[in-house]
């Protein structure tokens, strides 16, 4: 009966009580085998009882050759796709995990991700990521790589009936937000610049009802049940019959650690996001500054 039934990583995370960059991480050291349809990575039933039965009576795990790359942005699919079977890359399997920024960074430093995509902005500084790179990762050997500009601003409803232009706007009281999870980029942009300008985010309502994706935001205020969310400009134009503020060109970043056993495939990675045939299917998408597209940003 088990020959067939499969699992998708996330039913796996659910079955085991653990994350679903954990799960990833076991596909990658090849401890969980895995098979791949459509986007999605799938474990069948028979492979995860073989790995409790080996977890209870512990084996050497095997070698396994994949990489696993977070954040949700459509761009990192393209990454993926370009990036197997690279030049250098050595066969490398691409893994892709929709974690957000924060949560990406501590996953590296946990070793259970690969490339990491962030884009976090510091109020104090009016930087993207390095402030939080430097944070998380201390001590280990990084290098942050840009892969594209994008616009972010405010998510407002169709009309803009309460006239919002700006961060000042949103200490007005009576507003209601279509808010992000913690550890998002959007939901960081959002409190970072609440922050500087001394606005209570606690005190907006809807500020602890969460959505995991800019599409939801959007959705969410699109359906009048919010006043304004937070996001980037893609996801308004794809959900449509909402307005878009544009406030901040996002630098949208890469990590990736260096150490030995990495080097190889960072140099593929690299010329991946500086190839021709990848920034041509990128450009196709819209909406992003590729001026910048695989420049060294950052090595520690």
């Amino acid at each position: 009966m088990t020959d067939s039934i499969s699992y998708t990583t996330e039913e796996i995370a659910r079955l085991l009580k653990i994350s679903k960059l954990t799960v990833y991480d076991l596909i990658k050291k090849g401890e969980l085998p895995s098979y791949r349809v459509g986007k999605q990575m799938r474990v069948d039933a028979a492979d995860l009882e073989a790995y409790k039965l080996r977890m209870r009576s512990p084996a050497a795990p095997s070698a396994a050759g994949s990489l696993v790359i977070t954040g949700q942005d459509i761009s990192l699919e393209l990454l993926a796709k370009h990036l197997e079977g690279a030049p250098g890359a050595g066969g490398l399997r691409p893994l892709r995990a929709y974690a957000g920024s924060l949560d990406s960074l501590v996953a590296m430093y946990r070793g259970e991700a690969d490339i990491v995509s962030t884009h976090l902005y510091d109020g104090d500084s009016g930087r993207y990521n390095l402030p939080y790179i430097r944070r998380i990762l201390i001590g280990a050997p990084y290098m942050v790589i840009h892969l594209l500009g994008r616009m972010a601003g405010l998510y407002v409803r169709e009309g803009n009936p309460l006239g919002l232009s700006g961060w000042c706007d949103l200490g007005r009281p009576g507003l209601r937000l279509a808010n992000r999870e913690r550890g998002a980029g959007a939901r960081v942009l959002l409190e970072e610049q609440l922050r500087v300008r001394g606005i209570r985010a606690g005190a907006i309502a809807g500020y602890d009802e969460t959505l995991t994706s800019h599409m939801a935001v959007a959705a969410r205020i699109a359906a009048g049940d919010a006043d304004f969310g937070v996001g980037i400009e893609k996801a308004a134009a794809l959900v449509g019959r909402i307005e878009f503020i544009p406030l901040i060109q996002e630098s949208y970043d890469l990590v990736v650690l260096k150490t030995p056993a990495n080097l190889s495939w960072i140099e593929a990675l690299l010329g991946t996001l500086r190839s021709e045939p990848f920034k041509r299917e990128l450009a196709a998408l819209s909406g992003y500054d590729l001026s910048r597209t695989g420049e060294i940003i950052h090595d520690a």
